[in-house]
């Protein structure tokens, strides 16, 4: 017998949302607006002493993201630099540069059409929602939600860089889990990465439904396989229904 699925878990970035702009002059223009607050805080060192061969902080990050599952946050990283380099820097105007960065590619960022809709329809017909999202930052994890008017919907949120670990790490999805009370026959993870969110969710035991319209090419043949595959999100309500 087929349990019937009580949560659905959902990933945030081209699942729910979706980027407009290419990234890599975005992330510069990012940059600028960060060392522009840091240097009015008093920063005297420049971009290539702290991050060497990278061109950003991004750049930077996700360079180190490649070794593991680890997520420490993008500010903890930036506060290691800095500390390397002895630079005296306050916890408030860390976070302040940080936020000015953010909100340059925040503004990138922008609500499928159909999330909305779709969510209202599972939340009346008493499924529980939750997101697990792969985030560098957790603050900005939520903001991205609020700019989409999505919060409500949402009884449970996690980022990677809250909890420490990324999709598809089985830390990540068992916090859900425990957060809302079900075994992982319960529960469905539905995104558009394939590793991240279809075999992480496979692994610890949920189901999968894989959203393919923002993927840019298809998985490799592999063992495990999505328990469905839908262009947009506006067919998962009816799917997971009946």
């Amino acid at each position: 017998m087929i349990k019937p699925i009580r949560v659905v878990l959902f990933d945030l970035g081209n699942t729910l949302i979706y980027d407009k702009e290419p990234w890599e002059n975005l992330y510069l223009r990012a940059d600028k607006a960060l060392w522009n607050s840091l240097q009015g805080y008093g920063l005297k060192s420049t971009p290539r002493e702290l991050y060497g061969r990278h061109k950003t902080l991004f750049h930077l990050y996700y360079k180190l993201r490649e070794r593991d599952l680890d997520e420490p946050g993008i500010g903890f990283v930036l506060r290691g630099l800095l500390d390397k380099h002895g630079i005296q820097l306050s916890d408030e105007d860390l976070h302040a540069s940080l936020r000015s960065m953010y909100r340059i590619t925040q503004a990138n960022w922008f609500a499928e059409d159909d999330a909305a809709p779709t969510l209202e329809k599972l939340r009346q017909r008493g499924f529980r929602l939750g997101i697990v999202s792969n985030g560098a930052d957790d603050q900005n994890t939520y903001t991205l939600i609020d700019k989409a008017n999505l919060r409500s919907y949402f009884e449970y949120t996690v980022s990677s860089a809250a909890f420490g670990k990324r999709k598809p790490h089985p830390g990540i999805f068992h916090a859900a889990l425990e957060h809302f009370k079900v075994p992982a026959d319960r529960a469905v993870m539905i995104g558009d990465t394939y590793d991240a969110d279809i075999v992480g969710a496979q692994q610890v035991g949920m189901k999968s439904i894989w959203v393919t319209r923002r993927v840019q090419k298809t998985a490799p043949r592999r063992k495990v396989q999505p328990d469905a595959v839908v262009s947009t999100l506006s067919e998962i309500p009816s799917l997971l229904s009946a």
